[in-house]
């Protein structure tokens, strides 16, 4: 029995300059099959970091015959990009079992399947049990009926099982498999963070969102919930991605890094252990809590923090008030003014092509920002993605005007302003 994970070719977000991410999620799922299944011969295969184009994936997967094949699907725009990496598996081998998830698929379930039959399996929600529970099926010639936390289709036929309960302690999985890509670790960087010679890690330190912004899918595929790694075992997820695999710029990829007594305590982890020079790390946290623990800041930059993103969304209040974001721009101002002074890159983003969007409001939004200063302003057009309150808004009005999966990046215009 071979697995086959793979990170397909695909164009990165230009929007954060040049960079290449390791494939943390497909990392994630192989490290928990490995130590769940270790009779199973796992390869991940990361097409962007071996510079393969997709007729380089189709030799690589008739000369490794997997069983099955995962498929990297990290967002809406690279919807496409999974299912024509799925497709390739198939037109080798009909036989393949093709597998997809995270949360645009997680969303569109029905209507995934049922557009690609290239798709043998969507896995919603989080993966690692279920994708053990797949693979061992596979295995063992069983059927998937059983199996919770997926869809699928047989014989023309669509099923959705129930959904699975989510993992109750994060600290219990195994670390990420970055050995899989240990051959190719040093071509992993973010230029305009670290520069192109500092290798980059991902760290996921926790799971879901307890806020409910209207345009954010987080915090319904996490069905309302955050769960977080404990400090200590986050510190350990970093000194083993800076001891094993020289990663000195790590980004802890949690889309609302909470700021409180769990932060205070990963400091002094990483100050105890003597990496508040060796290492430098990038969160996203809420303006809010930035304000709030104000005095946790000279302590998150001693422990190595040097770059933080807020999401500031709106200088009008109205505008916060539909997004659900529960902020101010006075916290926004004073969120950015406190990085600053404790010398941590303060970058803030916005939204703009709000439904009430004027050039008034923009030319407002232009002028809130270079009062603030930040060291980094990031403008993205509103875009309603599956699985979120602005998307039920949008399709229910009418308002969406593209369809296209590849423009859903914050980037194009999917639906006008009034």
């Amino acid at each position: 029995m071979k697995v086959l994970f793979v990170e397909p070719p695909k164009r990165f977000w230009f929007v954060m300059g040049e960079y290449l991410p390791p494939p943390l999620g497909i990392l994630e799922l192989a490290g928990y099959l490995e130590s769940r299944m270790p009779d199973v011969e796992i390869e991940v295969l990361d097409c962007q970091a071996r510079m393969l184009e997709w007729d380089g994936l189709e030799k690589h997967i008739e000369s490794s015959r997997p069983d099955i094949v995962a498929s990297s699907s990290l967002a809406t725009c690279n919807a496409y990009t999974t299912v024509r990496a799925v497709a390739t598996a198939k037109k080798v081998n009909s036989s393949i079992l093709t597998i997809v998830g995270g949360q645009h698929f997680t969303a569109t379930a029905d209507e995934s399947l049922r557009a690609y039959p290239e798709i043998d399996v969507i896995v919603r929600g989080e993966g690692e049990e279920t994708l053990a529970d797949l693979v061992r099926a596979v295995k063992d010639s069983n059927s998937f009926t059983d199996i919770n936390g997926i869809s699928f289709q047989r014989n023309g036929r669509i099923f959705h099982n129930p959904d699975r309960p989510m993992i109750t302690n994060l600290d219990q999985l195994p670390m990420p498999a970055y050995h899989f890509v240990e051959d190719h670790i040093r071509k992993y960087h973010f230029t305009m963070m670290a520069g192109a010679n500092t290798i980059y890690g991902l760290v996921e330190a926790s799971r879901g969102c307890p806020h409910r912004c209207t345009f954010c899918s987080q915090w319904r595929h996490w069905r309302g919930t955050w769960r977080s790694k404990s400090p200590k075992r986050i510190a350990d997820e970093m000194e083993f991605c800076y001891r094993n695999f020289g990663a000195e710029f790590l980004w802890l990829t949690d889309d609302n890094f909470p700021l409180g007594p769990s932060a205070r305590q990963l400091c002094d982890e990483l100050i105890g252990r003597g990496f508040g020079d060796k290492i430098m790390w990038f969160v996203q946290a809420r303006c809010d809590d930035i304000v709030r623990e104000k005095n946790l800041l000279p302590k998150m930059r001693s422990a190595g923090n040097m770059w933080i993103l807020t999401g500031a969304e709106s200088a009008s209040e109205a505008a916060l008030q539909n997004f659900g974001k529960k902020i101010s721009p006075d916290q926004t101002r004073d969120a950015v003014r406190l990085m600053k002074k404790n010398d941590i890159f303060a970058q803030a983003t916005f939204i703009i092509g709000h439904r009430e969007d004027t050039h008034e409001a923009l030319s407002d939004l232009r002028e809130f920002v270079n009062g603030i200063d930040p060291d980094l302003a990031i403008f993205m057009v509103l875009t309603p993605f599956p699985g979120t309150e602005v998307y039920e808004e949008a399709g229910k009005n009418g308002w969406i005007e593209d369809s296209n999966w590849a423009n859903y990046d914050m980037v194009h215009p999917i639906m006008p302003t009034e």
